[in-house]
């Protein structure tokens, strides 16, 4: 490849994203070079750009991506230069504890890209063989960018054991949320329940899956929910303090209740809802990233089979699509809620 610039948005200090030329990255042995094509914004990416900032600065951000292999290195014998790829971010040590028992997600020494190194918001991204998962040609590289986040849904999904027959409660329709109401179809729900405060996110939860749409502006969750009986599984994908609470009201007795949402503020547990962690016996279950054994993990080709599949929608997600010249702004946008969104796409 001649080319030796690129393209990148680089974020310097927190709010201070700028798109500037810069080297392209070298790569190892056991690495390839890939050519980004597309790459999404995650909700985890508005506060590491605007507020906390990455782990050292200058950084590349963006951790969801897709593109094409261009060059490989002299270990590399399983991906070839053309071939279509999504990359798992995570750049775990593989000798710790969790990593030797298939956690890599809980590795004590990970690095990731687009937090801790250089990610995908950039024209080309170093990234280790074993973390490449194949597209098929059918995919396209937007599709492609969303298999990060279908996966870390479906990884908190298969922790919460979803069985067939069951009744499940998902709180908010965000990208998350909307992945957790087609896995939950996908892994033999029958009744899926969605809740959010956004007419048009509740057109798209139904439109994906969902049996029953309430809009918690107009009516109380809980009893809605709870009149036509209550949840095997809550799914909260929120992060707010109400949803949260909410969880623990409408699961049934041994229920589970799986929190994807990451929490913005204090999450206080009025003494009622408390107690239906112990009356009910409920099982409270977190989940973290996407990763399992092998790496990345089942999840990751499984995503890709069900999008191929048409079994998950990805499509439907994409509000946005944009350019890397246009991300800086659009950060600044979304972070002051100027824009109305659910996927954004930043086309390369």
């Amino acid at each position: 490849m001649q080319r030796t610039t690129m393209k990148a948005a680089v974020l310097h200090a927190p709010a201070d994203l700028r798109v500037e030329d810069v080297p392209v990255p070298g790569y190892g042995a056991d690495e390839v070079l890939v050519q980004v094509k597309a790459a999404g914004i995650c909700g985890s990416d508005i506060d590491r750009i605007m507020t906390t900032g990455t782990y050292r600065f200058p950084t590349i951000p963006g951790h969801e991506f897709s593109g094409v292999v261009v060059e490989t290195g002299s270990g590399v014998t399983q991906f070839s230069p053309g071939d279509r790829v999504a990359v798992a971010p995570i750049l775990p040590c593989f000798s710790c504890d969790f990593c030797q028992q298939g956690d890599y997600g809980l590795c004590d020494h990970y690095n990731y890209l687009g937090s801790r190194t250089d990610g995908g918001f950039a024209g080309y991204v170093a990234a280790p063989e074993r973390n490449l998962v194949r597209l098929p040609d059918t995919v396209d590289f937007a599709c492609g960018a969303l298999v990060e986040p279908a996966a870390v849904t479906l990884h908190g999904m298969m922790r919460a054991g979803i069985r067939a027959g069951d009744s499940v409660a998902v709180l908010g329709c965000g990208a998350l949320g909307l992945f957790a109401i087609q896995f939950a179809r996908i892994l033999g729900a029958t009744r899926i329940v969605a809740t959010d405060i956004a007419p048009d996110k509740l057109a798209l939860a139904r439109e994906v899956g969902a049996t029953e749409v309430i809009n918690a502006r107009d009516a109380d969750p809980v009893d809605a929910i709870c009149a036509q009986g209550m949840a095997d599984v809550t799914v909260e994908t929120a992060g707010a303090p109400v949803t949260q609470v909410q969880a623990l009201k409408v699961t049934r007795k041994h229920g589970r209740v799986l929190y994807l949402g990451t929490a913005h503020a204090d999450v206080v547990i009025p003494p009622a809802a408390f107690e239906h962690i112990v009356r009910r016996e409920l099982t409270l279950t977190g989940s973290w990233n996407s990763f399992s054994a092998p790496f990345p993990g089942r999840e990751w080709p499984a995503v890709v089979s069900y999008i191929q599949s048409g079994a998950l929608l990805t499509k439907p997600l994409i509000t946005h699509t944009i350019s890397l010249d246009e991300l800086p702004q659009f950060m600044r946008d979304m972070k002051n809620r100027a824009v109305v969104y659910n996927k954004v796409i930043v086309e390369l």
